[in-house]
């Protein structure tokens, strides 16, 4: 049995008897009104608009860390990085074994997990664009994600195995969990690729970064902070840690 088995579980119309309609000069009127205030607001919008996309990044992000609580009260463990076969092979990602937890439980059932994740078999859901792994200000094609799991040894999500709750010693609050990163690193969503201590190293001030001065960044207790990307290399070394005997 795979590590991918183990973790699959699972108008009435009214009509109207009379019509009433608009003349021609309400018409006008009407369009006049609209078009003012799309002047009046436009001005507004443009300047919101990089605060809004944030929010949205940091909401997903919110949304993704409620998922891997839920995922984690049904299984006990939090899902491994990705479900291998028999031989190894990577198949799945943990973003595709939380899908039931996002609203997407028609998608997860269209998916074979005893093939890879760019197996034919999956094309259908390979061409799926997933609203909650989408920040709307990365530049990248819809399909993609710049929501990285931190992998490694040491990390709350490892590589192949689940994580007990058990097994995490360090403040939730003070453990990466999932780290946004700039467009050029975003991968298809179903990939089973995530981002590893090199990654998170080399974010810094000249780096292309996903929002000015930083990133989003998901911690195991599913809080969102904004990570500097001054933030010194020790200081990260010990969020990507689940241990506290690391800290």
């Amino acid at each position: 049995m795979t590590n991918n088995s183990a973790h699959r579980t699972h108008v009435a119309t009214k009509t109207s008897t009379q019509r009433s309609g608009f003349s021609l000069l309400e018409i006008f009127v009407v369009l006049a009104i609209i078009a003012i205030l799309i002047v009046m607001l436009l001005p507004v919008t443009r300047s919101a608009g990089p605060a809004a996309r944030r929010s949205t990044c940091k909401n997903n992000l919110k949304q993704i860390g409620l998922a891997m609580h839920n995922y984690a009260d049904v299984y006990g463990d939090f899902p491994p990085a990705y479900t291998v076969d028999e031989d190894g092979n990577r198949l799945h990602s943990w973003r595709t074994l939380i899908l039931p937890y996002l609203d997407q439980q028609p998608l997860y059932e269209r998916l074979d997990l005893s093939k890879p994740w760019d197996d034919p078999a999956n094309a259908e859901a390979f061409e799926t664009s997933v609203y909650s792994y989408r920040c709307p200000s990365a530049d990248s094609a819809e399909t993609h994600t710049t929501y990285l799991a931190v992998v490694t040894r040491m990390s709350f999500i490892r590589p192949t195995k689940p994580r007990p709750f058990s097994e995490i010693t360090d403040e939730f609050g003070e453990t990466l969990m999932v780290i946004e990163v700039d467009p050029e690193n975003a991968v298809h969503w179903m990939s089973p690729m995530d981002s590893d201590e090199t990654l998170v190293f080399g974010l810094g001030p000249e780096s292309a970064l996903p929002h000015e001065g930083g990133m989003h960044a998901l911690f195991a207790d599913g809080r969102v902070h904004f990570l500097s990307a001054e933030t010194p290399t020790a200081k990260r070394r010990a969020l990507i840690s689940f241990d506290d005997a690391d800290k």
